[in-house]
C-alpha cells in the first residue's frame, strides 16, 4: 500500500508521519483490497484538519476530521475511517453471499 502524507501550511515532521502510518496500518490491516491513501494535513489559524483518501478496488472514501490539536484529529480522523471501513466491508460481504432463496413449487 502507498501512503502519501503532505501538509499545507504545515511542515510534516518524521513523528507525523510515523504517527499517522502506524494508525492507517492498522485500519487498513483490517481490509486487505487497499491500493494506495493520501493523507492531507493542514492548519487554519487555530483549527487543524485532517483528510484521507483511500483508494480501493471499486471504490473511494474520503474522510476529514477537525480539531485544535493535530493528534487529535487524526485519532478523529482514524476513528472515522475505521467506521465507513467496516460498513463498507459488511455491504461487499452481504451482497457477496447473500444466498438465493428458492421457493419449492409442488
Amino acid at each position: 500500500m502507498n501512503l502519501i502524507v503532505t501538509g499545507h501550511h504545515l511542515e510534516v515532521t518524521p513523528a507525523i508521519r510515523e504517527y499517522v502510518a502506524s494508525k492507517v496500518d492498522r485500519i487498513v490491516r483490517r481490509f486487505d483490497q487497499v491500493t494506495s491513501a493520501s493523507v492531507i494535513l493542514s492548519v487554519d489559524k487555530l483549527d487543524r484538519k485532517a483528510e484521507i483518501t483511500l483508494h480501493m478496488t471499486g471504490k473511494d472514501i474520503f474522510v476529514e476530521a477537525h480539531n485544535g490539536d493535530l493528534y487529535a484529529a487524526i485519532d478523529q480522523l482514524v476513528d472515522k475511517l475505521d467506521r465507513q471501513l467496516v460498513k463498507h466491508k459488511e455491504k461487499v460481504q452481504n451482497h457477496a453471499h447473500n444466498p438465493i432463496k428458492r421457493q419449492d413449487v409442488e
